[in-house]
């Protein structure tokens, strides 16, 4: 048998939802071992801390069938992704497509990326139908607005979503009751 073909899938998984979910299960069909990689990206303002989007991302691959779970490893990082693909000893970058919108910006990354290492691949896997729509940012405006996310996120996500959003109501409460707020319109 050949050398090993290790893929990293990179995100800030913020959170992880059932399309992420998608592709990291299709991807573990292409590759021996696929690496979770998930940014630390504060430029983002990530709802959950490195540390619990990893831990969601642990508990949600936990639903993978066969032996996929065992072939994942869920590693952040903090760097260049070139160059976190050569830590991990990867030999592609495996990105997901939910539509066109996405293809022109996923073009740009893997063309700088093709640039900095010409040695490793970025392959796109397109989201099944059912999860073309999802998206992190969409999960969690439906979720902040009290609907129903469960068909977009693993039961445990979901549980972790609406424990973080009754922490913010009650914090913005308690903000209010303390004067801290700024009496702009919301």
């Amino acid at each position: 048998m050949g050398e090993m073909r290790i893929g990293v899938y990179p995100g800030t998984f913020d959170p992880v939802t059932n399309g992420h979910m998608d592709v990291i299960g299709r991807a573990t069909r292409i590759v021996d071992e696929l690496v979770v990689g998930v940014a630390v990206n504060i430029g983002k303002g990530p709802l959950f801390s490195l540390d619990e989007r990893v831990e969601l991302l642990e508990s949600s691959i936990k639903h993978l069938s066969g032996d996929a779970a065992s072939r994942i490893r869920i590693v952040p990082f903090d760097n260049l992704l070139i160059e976190f693909v050569h830590t991990q000893g990867a030999c592609m970058i495996v990105r997901g497509l939910r539509a066109v919108s996405d293809f022109e910006y996923e073009f740009q990354m893997a063309s700088m990326n093709a640039r900095l290492d010409n040695r490793i691949e970025t392959v796109f896997l397109t989201a099944s139908e059912r999860n073309q729509f999802i998206s992190s940012r969409f999960v969690k405006e439906i979720g902040r607005l009290g609907g129903d996310i469960g068909h977009f996120v693993t039961p445990e996500v979901k549980q972790r979503l609406i424990e973080r959003f009754a922490e913010l109501d009650a914090a913005a409460d308690a903000g209010e009751a303390d004067g801290l707020n700024d009496g702009g319109d919301d």
